[in-house]
């Protein structure tokens, strides 16, 4: 390391100039060039082309208005406040403008005999008509007034509205303005040039319908929308052919393990499952990678379908990998594949973070050196000391829970240099799988470099949940209501979503429950289980539930997924206000998976805010993953549904899927038109809309 310079000797570091820290404010708004100023859109319209006289604006409270006039007096008072009091008249009254924050030059422009035209919402106060903090400007006598609305930009904390309108300005008379679609593909699709479309949308005229503008239902914004769209998908689907002129091992082999672990499962397949199998077995065969998205809601079995395309691989002669987001998971996992396949002769190896020194090696040498031929564990496996002999597919379970690098250091293992290939141009095949149920459009649009298999059945003898929504007040019934369960020879799970003490929110701790549960209930075993606990302490417990030791399990959303105990049949999630819907949905998909009739209890603080009712109406009314999250991709939008800053997955700023979905479609097929005949328009496109930013591409 260099040693530090004493003070004296250190260069003093280069003022920023006020130019600098402009340029770093547009950056933090992704601002870097002139197309990235151009397509930075008015969020909102504010409209200065006309004034409206002071008397008839008096009529006007509650809305935003523009007057002019002369100031006819300006004084700062102190009571009850500090602030500016201006007194500007014109020829039908006189209207209060009040500033409670100004800076003295404020007070000298506001002198008397100065002419200004100021816009705000107009109230009635005790002295009249005033607006409090208008906006202003002071203007001569007949000063003209602007012939288009004036645009309001999404802005940064010191990036002034006049700043971003006229570097906007300053970009657009440099850009080039060259349309990407043809002439003919804008008359087939009904568009707008690009160039008068981005010109209306940032100094719309008077007379255009405010309501589209507003809506974004203009032509103008179906213009941008339909291009946003367009270069999303020509980035994932140019994404998914750069992933196909890669190779894979062929995984062609359906033998003897494949047929031996479907002979003994104890349970036949659904026909969703062997639909789905068939799929991922097809594409298993071919020479370039697999990149499949198996969904399924809570309990339709992907596991088993995990399992059948790993006994593929290992028929093949390749091993597979198996990662999930958390030890819990992975173990639950780990027990039932190894309970499957182990005594079929395959060697399943267990890794995570957790095992002692000793352990970890001795699993490392196994993967090493190829006897390990299926691996199931945690982020442990993407560490750089974990080398696969032969990799030949890889499952990442709940996958949007990892990160994009974190998926693609899995799956750069590839296949090792014992084969003598270039690691970079050999992957593994990779199933990702995820118990979310995503839209149709959500799919198309964030997965279109995916192929898509869903089960959409549930296994027989699944019994359904009844889901009840109760207030707090009610826990001494609700604590009766375990009590009398677990007398029945039932199990229950009591979540919380918090460890720890917390007075802003002023929830209950799963410690605080357990104590007054184990309190309320002296004749039942009640088990706490939290992300705090050491790993062997948190598998104690589970396994202590699993066998019915504990009849009551208290639990934070440790037990979101895989926890498959049949015996229980009772949920009780406290707090459940302070949940999203898929995470409710997944906790109370731990129960209903046995014969026993399941209720799933959802206690809530009152007062209810609108999100939340919401959110606990669907909850009451569907079972159905599907529609839950259609519910939830409406309440939430696209970025917080798919968790964006985890997938790094560059968020739609203008399309809505909900109201746009038939530019979705129109999207989808002009980019595979234009990636097999017209690769120039794809780049100019690209470089146009994502720029630097291609790197969102999933892997």
């Amino acid at each position: 390391m260099t040693p530090e310079l004493p003070a004296a000797k250190r260069k003093p570091a280069k003022p920023t100039t006020t130019a600098q820290k402009i340029e770093n404010k547009l950056a933090r708004l992704g601002l870097h060039t002139d197309m990235d100023l151009v397509l930075h859109l008015p969020m909102r319209y504010e409209d200065e082309t006309r004034i409206v006289l002071i008397r008839e604006a008096s009529f006007m409270g509650g809305q935003s208005v523009q007057v002019e006039g002369l100031i006819t007096a300006c004084e700062v008072q102190y009571k009850p406040r500090r602030q500016l009091v201006v007194t500007l008249a014109d020829e039908t009254g006189q209207v209060t403008l009040r500033f409670l924050n100004f800076y003295g030059s404020q007070l000298k422009q506001m002198a008397e005999g100065n002419r200004v035209r100021a816009r705000g919402e107009l109230r009635h106060g005790f002295f009249g008509p005033e607006m409090v903090h208008p906006l202003y400007k002071m203007v001569l006598e007949g000063a003209p007034l602007p012939v288009a609305l004036t645009p309001v930009y999404p802005s940064g904390d010191g990036l002034p509205q006049t700043y971003l309108r006229k570097a906007i300005t300053s970009a657009m008379a440099r850009i080039n303005w060259r349309d990407t679609l043809s002439p003919a593909l804008l008359e087939a699709l009904d568009l707008m040039p690009f160039e008068a479309a981005v010109r209306l949308l940032h100094n719309p005229p008077p007379e255009v319908d405010d309501s589209a503008l507003e809506d974004r239902s203009h032509p103008a914004w179906v213009r941008m929308k339909f291009d946003e769209l367009l270069a999303q998908q020509l980035s994932l689907k140019r994404a998914q052919v750069a992933r196909r002129a890669k190779g894979a091992a062929p995984l062609p082999v359906i033998g003897a393990l494949s047929l031996a672990f479907q002979r003994v499962l104890p349970f036949a397949l659904t026909g969703a499952q062997q639909r789905v199998l068939d799929q991922i077995r097809h594409d298993l065969q071919a020479p370039f990678p697999m990149q499949r998205l198996l969904q399924g809601d809570v309990g339709s079995g992907k596991t088993v379908v995990a399992a059948l395309a790993a006994a593929q691989a290992i028929d093949s002669g390749f091993q597979a990998v198996l990662m999930a987001p958390t030890e819990i998971l992975a173990d639950q996992h780990f027990r039932k594949i190894a309970g499957w396949l182990e005594p079929l002769g395959i060697e399943v190896v267990w890794l995570t973070g957790s095992l002692k020194k000793k352990a970890k090696l001795a699993a490392k040498e196994r993967i090493e050196s190829g006897t390990a031929q299926l691996v199931i564990g945690t982020h442990a496996l993407i560490q750089d000391d974990v080398v696969f002999a032969r990799l030949g597919l890889v499952i990442v379970d709940e996958q949007h829970r990892f990160g994009v690098g974190q998926r693609l250091t899995l799956r750069n293992k590839g296949l090792g240099l014992s084969d003598g290939l270039d690691p970079t141009q050999i992957v593994p095949h990779q199933l990702m799988m995820s118990a979310t149920p995503i839209p149709r459009t959500l799919a198309m649009t964030y997965y279109a470099d995916l192929e898509v298999s869903v089960i959409d059945e549930l296994p027989p003898g699944r019994t359904p949940i009844v889901t009840r929504v109760i207030d707090q007040n009610r826990r001494d019934e609700v604590i009766e209501r375990v009590h009398v369960a677990a007398l029945e020879g039932r199990q229950a799970y009591w979540v919380c979503p918090l460890i720890e003490e917390s007075e802003a929110l002023q929830l209950q701790t799963a410690t605080d429950t357990h104590a007054t549960l184990s309190a309320a209930l002296p004749d039942l075993q009640v088990g706490l289980v939290h992300g705090r606990l050491k790993p062997q302490e948190k598998q104690a417990v589970m396994d202590a539930f699993t066998r019915a030791e504990i009849q009551v399990l208290v639990a934070t959303t440790v037990i979101e997924v895989g926890v498959d105990v049949p015996n229980a049949s009772l949920m009780v999630i406290e707090h459940a206000e302070r949940f999203g819907l898929s995470q409710l949905h997944q906790l109370r998909g731990r129960v209903g998976r046995g014969s026993a009739a399941s209720v799933c209890l959802l206690l809530y603080q009152s007062p209810l805010g609108q999100v939340a009712k919401q959110r606990l109406g669907t909850m009451r009314e569907t079972t159905d993953g599907f529609e839950i999250a259609r519910r939830d991709l409406q309440i939430r939008g696209p970025g917080e549904f798919l968790g964006a800053r985890q997938s790094g997955q560059a968020m739609l700023r203008f399309a809505d899927l909900e109201t746009d979905q038939w530019l979705v479609e129109q999207a989808r097929t002009v980019a595979m038109d234009l990636l097999r005949d017209d690769p120039v328009t794809v780049e100019m496109h690209l470089a146009r809309w994502l720029g630097a930013k291609e790197e969102f591409l999933k892997v």
